[in-house]
């Protein structure tokens, strides 16, 4: 019925009225940030579509964080759920789109904080560079950190579905062999690792291992905390342990926009505004796909967003030997995640038609 659909509608923009605020907002600043900076009208609105484009670049490369976080919030209590969504936000948009490079810049060349923000305002070419410079060493902690994570959730013999079945089949299998999926990303590391120029190569292993040293404190912590918590009572597992868990996880999806944002413009403020548009729509989406039980509808979403991470952490080590469009990125997530999605409507549309013998004849064969 049309009324039913012009309900979900609303619903489904009831979830985005904050993005939509800020994409208003956000814009604005940026107008007001190029009209500030040059004085000329195709300043003002040359900043506005670069910060249009960060936006999107952000959330195409982001599309997969909503759904991997949605998976996990699933399991929080709903305390910690709002938490994640309220205080989350401000870490994702000002902790990770403003202080991180902040901090990249302050470690990088020896700066102070002031004197790093400084740098960021007056000489925003250098500050780039530096940027540029700490790619390598950025590229190997949140590869390792999301290939891990990657694999947490396909090496498991807990996990009871497949959609890439003789290949899931076999990963889910390895869980027998304890610490199998440390062991290959400690080969994958040493591998990349040997066809890098010595000097890049120690830079390389350093932040692999401080990525996976990262992955084992933060779930660690989590066991523990969600330990304590649980004697307290259900309703408090999956606190904080999960909360910071999820905070790590979305810093590692983000270094690769921010790093990339830089081809598009060196101004911080700039890049800020852009990307933090975008983190509002990827918390939108979180939400969403939470209270509407969206990855419970269709079976083999979580698997597409999961393939997704491994093809992102591989892309993040291939950009320490070569450049990689942020485009093929995104491109190569959205397709993960859409061919996931059409199996998991075949997938619905042979469970109606076993339903109803009426129906035309369901396909018996698995998805590949």
């Amino acid at each position: 019925m049309w009324w039913r659909q012009e309900i979900r509608m609303r619903d489904t923009l009831s979830h985005f009225r904050w993005a939509f605020a800020a994409t208003i907002g956000g814009l604005a600043l940026a107008f007001w940030l190029g009209w500030e900076m040059t004085g000329t009208l195709s300043g003002a609105l040359s900043a506005l579509v670069i910060g249009a484009v960060l936006a999107v670049l952000e959330i195409s490369l982001s599309f997969d964080n909503a759904i991997v976080n949605a998976n996990k919030l699933k399991a929080m209590s709903p305390v910690w759920r709002r938490r994640f969504l309220t205080w989350g936000i401000l870490v994702a948009v000002f902790g990770m789109r403003v202080v991180f490079p902040l901090l990249i810049v302050a470690v990088a060349a020896h700066l102070g904080p002031v004197a790093a923000i400084h740098l960021a305002a007056t000489d925003p070419a250098r500050y780039a560079d530096i940027i540029d410079d700490a790619h390598l060493s950025i590229a190997a902690f949140g590869g390792t950190f999301l290939m891990l994570v990657g694999l947490r959730y396909f090496v498991d013999e807990q996990k009871e579905i497949d959609w890439i079945d003789r290949v899931e089949c076999r990963m889910r299998q390895c869980a027998r062999v304890r610490g199998m999926e440390i062991a290959f990303v400690l080969l994958l590391v040493l591998g990349f690792s040997w066809m890098m120029p010595s000097d890049d190569a120690g830079d390389f292993l350093f932040a692999s291992l401080l990525g996976m040293l990262t992955f084992t404190g933060v779930e660690l912590l989590g066991h523990v905390l969600d330990a304590e918590n649980g004697m307290r009572g259900a309703a408090a597992v999956g606190g904080l342990g999960a909360f910071l868990y999820l905070e790590v996880l979305d810093a590692s999806f983000s270094f690769d926009g921010v790093v990339g944002a830089f081809a598009l413009t060196q101004n911080l403020f700039l890049i800020a505004i852009g990307l933090g548009i975008g983190a509002m729509y990827v918390r939108s989406m979180t939400l969403m796909l939470v209270e509407r039980q969206t990855l419970t509808q269709f079976r083999y979403l979580e698997h597409g967003a999961f393939w997704s991470v491994l093809a992102l952490a591989v892309i993040m080590y291939v950009q320490t030997l070569m450049h990689i469009s942020e485009l093929v990125t995104g491109a190569l997530g959205a397709a993960l995640i859409g061919l996931s999605l059409w199996s998991s409507i075949r997938y619905n549309r042979r469970k109606r038609g076993c339903a109803f013998p009426d129906s035309e004849p369901a396909e018996t064969s698995q998805e590949a």
